[in-house]
């Protein structure tokens, strides 16, 4: 459907109406697709939205593609709040997917050397992996975004220590440019600060897994938690690295 938007400007109040006349009311028309808000998710609406199936990429595990609303945002900025560590074993079916591509996965400044069997063990292909180490803290934004640019990944994850608002802006354009997904991994207390991202989650161990709570979502209700059933839970995502 579409919705059609009236944007209305007056003139001063200090003008009279016999100066300038009813009819001088100035309008500006704009036709807007309702549908194609709903797909890119630009829509907020009091529901759980379900992004169209071209804007999402499943994660791999069903209880969270629920929370949602069909999975990661594809050709987005994500936030994984937490401990360094304990957002990656939520993407790796993801990654393991993606890895079937040509293009890399790029992983910016992790804080743990990749152990390469782990992640073969969790089917992904690690020479598709492209690991950039020894960038400077005020560096790693922009690595991560020349990465994006470049359209030759599939998917980007990024470990920042400096970060500022205006970065994030360009990794979201980044990302959109590049029609690839760009997941930080950030402490908790960054949660209180603003950000553009499209998605932002907190993790935290659980008894059963990984509870997974909802932040920020573009078109939707934050605050909503769901627990990944993740064996191994906080010790699974240290196997799968080695301390730098």
């Amino acid at each position: 459907g579409f919705f059609v938007l009236y944007l209305f400007s007056v003139f001063p109040r200090t003008l009279s109406p016999a100066a300038v006349g009813w009819g001088l009311v100035c309008a500006a028309m704009q036709i807007v697709n309702l549908d194609e808000l709903k797909r890119n998710g630009a829509l907020w609406q009091g529901r759980r939205n379900i992004l169209a199936t071209d804007r999402a990429l499943a994660s791999g595990w069903r209880v969270l593609d629920e929370l949602l609303g069909g999975g990661w945002p594809r050709a987005a900025l994500a936030e994984v709040l937490g401990e360094s560590h304990q957002g990656l074993p939520l993407v790796l079916p993801l990654l393991a997917r993606l890895s079937r591509e040509l293009r890399w996965l790029a992983w910016v400044a992790p804080p743990y050397v990749p152990y390469a069997p782990a992640l073969a063990a969790r089917g992904l292909r690690v020479e598709q992996l492209l690991l950039i180490r020894d960038v400077s803290a005020g560096q790693r934004l922009w690595a991560a975004e020349q990465a994006l640019k470049s359209a030759a990944c599939s998917a980007v994850l990024v470990w920042p220590e400096q970060v500022r608002t205006a970065q994030l802006r360009r990794l979201q354009l980044a990302a959109e440019q590049g029609d690839c997904p760009v997941i930080l991994f950030r402490p908790s207390s960054a949660a209180g600060q603003g950000s553009p991202a499209a998605l932002r989650l907190r993790v935290r161990p659980a008894p059963q897994g990984l509870e997974v709570e909802v932040l920020k979502r573009r078109g939707a209700w934050g605050s909503e938690t769901c627990t990944v059933p993740i064996q191994g839970g906080d010790g699974l995502s240290r196997g799968m690295a080695v301390a730098q």
